[in-house]
């Protein structure tokens, strides 16, 4: 298959291309959106339902072929891809506003390989999720989840910092008005705070972007400098400038994370959000923030992150997210709500792992990261589909539905496993990793964190227990009917990778560990040299 792939130059033109084709097939769809247009409904009467009267087949089938066509071209990366080579892979470096020292440079490495590949298969299954859900303005909707699917996979691959925050702030946008327009009742409210929250984040994190880049900038030409690399290696800046740019960064992350106690727009946000919202929320969104403290706010300024006292703080605060997000699902009684708050448990112990700083914590945070995304992504799925038929999400209005829909009843309990961590499940195996990999270094707090696989089996075995196995005694749960194929076809393909990555993991491990060594041994090595003025000048007399 590489032989095949070096042959078509598949290196050379990939990652532009995934970029580029999520944008072509939102022109597509609003172009034909445009060419259908229908006269708005006068007030008072209904919104045309587009599903039902067939409007919606065209928008949604672009879609579709759009995100497979992106699904196949990403997954050439998976052979593509060399684990041996810890450089970056695929890169391409074109000129974008020169007189601001501005480059569209973008690449790969292990870390970013899978969250592309995670990205790629959770949005071509999202708009299989959305097929009978979203019943208006169904070209803005799908012409909106390609355009964030952009902004998503930019944010993965950008080796530029100012190009960083231009996808940073395109996928923000499009989320905004999904969850805005065809969330729930108050999607008014959790789409604004969602946006308000994230903005004020990313206003910080760019006045740190534009600083590191002037303060790069180049000897010959005075042109600020805006590449990874160059500001890793050429950024002069001060140990108390690197805290209050640190200061930024994390503000920016910890919010899209989001990690106690900057969550509380989350909860809002996934119960409002449709399903596919919450989906591609929780299994790619989340991750950007987790992802921008591997890939710049640590590395860029390792002596302001891995001081004592900011360290401390973030691991405490990691901990408490942890326990905080499990007992306050154990408490919930909308279902939906509970998956949003284990989401602020299972993030958490993506932050212990990284800032425990050990291969095995890092390459643990990574596979919570992708493993998170097939679960929890998984979870909302299925709550939508469940919720298409009965229209609540409340745990009490079920009961005893295993006899009615043992398929969805069966999938609910596999991939609630999962979830918990049950031996032989992709969840068990992130997380045992982060726990193993931060006791060599925060044994109290590793031991803290463990509690919390207790309560979430708690929470979740209790919810399918009061939803699937209780006695059956609402007439309403007696005639829901079962998965369809077009359902089953979104579960199948997670529940395999469920199974795939609790049994053998190795595949994917392999290609994240050349770059989880290479992150905590710059950063160790960085921190040291930084460090090592300051000490110096605290022992002279």
């Amino acid at each position: 298959m590489n032989a095949l792939l070096t042959s078509i130059g598949y290196q050379h033109w990939v990652l532009p291309a995934l970029l580029l084709i999520p944008l072509l097939g939102a022109a597509a769809i609003w172009v034909h959106g445009a060419m259908n247009e229908r006269p708005a409904p006068a007030a008072g009467e209904p919104r045309e339902d587009e599903v039902a009267t067939g409007t919606a087949s065209t928008p949604r089938l672009l879609a579709f072929g759009f995100f497979a066509l992106e699904f196949v071209v990403s997954v050439g990366l998976w052979w593509s891809f060399d684990p041996a080579n810890t450089a970056w892979q695929s890169v391409v470096d074109l000129a974008w506003i020169p007189s601001w020292g501005i480059r569209f440079t973008i690449g790969i490495d292990g870390i970013a390989v899978m969250m592309v590949l995670l990205t790629t298969f959770i949005m071509l299954l999202s708009v299989l999720g959305s097929w009978t859900s979203i019943r208006a303005r169904t070209h803005s909707y799908y012409a909106l989840l390609l355009v964030l699917t952009t902004g998503m996979l930019g944010v993965f691959l950008a080796l530029d910092l100012f190009l960083f925050y231009v996808m940073w702030e395109v996928m923000l946008i499009p989320m905004y008005f999904i969850v805005g327009i065809w969330g729930g009742e108050r999607r008014i409210y959790a789409s604004l705070k969602f946006f308000i929250y994230t903005m004020i984040g990313s206003l910080l994190m760019l006045v740190g972007i534009v600083y590191l880049g002037l303060a790069s900038r180049d000897a010959m030409t005075g042109l600020p400098n805006f590449n990874y690399d160059y500001v890793l290696q050429h950024a002069a800046i001060t140990s108390t400038a690197a805290k209050w740019l640190f200061g930024a960064f994390f503000l920016a992350f910890a919010v899209k994370v989001p990690m106690f106690p900057f969550h509380t727009w989350l909860p809002d946000a996934h119960v409002e959000a449709p399903t596919a919202g919450s989906v591609v929320l929780a299994s790619i969104m989340l991750k950007l923030g987790t992802f921008g403290f591997i890939r710049l706010a640590v590395p860029l300024f390792p002596s302001a992150a891995m001081s004592h006292t900011i360290r401390t703080v973030i691991l405490v605060l990691a901990v408490v997210g942890i326990v905080y997000g499990a007992l306050v699902s154990l408490v919930q009684p909308d279902f939906k709500k509970l998956v949003a708050y284990s989401s602020v448990s299972h993030l958490g112990f993506v932050m212990l792992g990284i800032f425990a700083l050990t291969v095995q914590s890092v390459q643990g945070a990574l596979m919570v990261m992708i493993n998170h995304g097939i679960s929890t992504g998984a979870l909302f799925f299925l709550i939508g589909m469940i919720y298409e038929r009965r229209h609540t999400r409340l745990i009490d209005d079920y009961g005893g539905i295993a006899r009615v829909v043992p398929m969805f009843a069966a999938l609910l309990t596999i991939v609630s496993f999962s979830s918990i961590g049950v031996p032989g499940t992709n969840g068990f195996v992130g997380e045992f990793l982060v726990l193993i990999g931060a006791f060599r270094t925060q044994p109290i707090l590793a031991l803290v964190a463990s509690t919390a696989v207790i309560i979430s089996a708690a929470y979740l075995l209790w919810a399918i227990q009061r939803i699937l196995f209780n006695s059956l005694d609402k007439p309403v749960n007696e005639h829901i009917p079962d998965l369809n194929g077009r359902e089953l076809a979104i579960m199948i393909p997670l529940v395999a990778c469920i199974i795939w990555l609790g049994v053998y993991p190795k595949p994917v491990l392999d290609r994240m560990e050349g770059a989880a060594e290479k992150f905590v041994t710059s950063v160790d090595a960085r921190r040291d040299m930084l460090m090592a003025p300051v000490a110096q000048a605290q022992v002279q007399p």
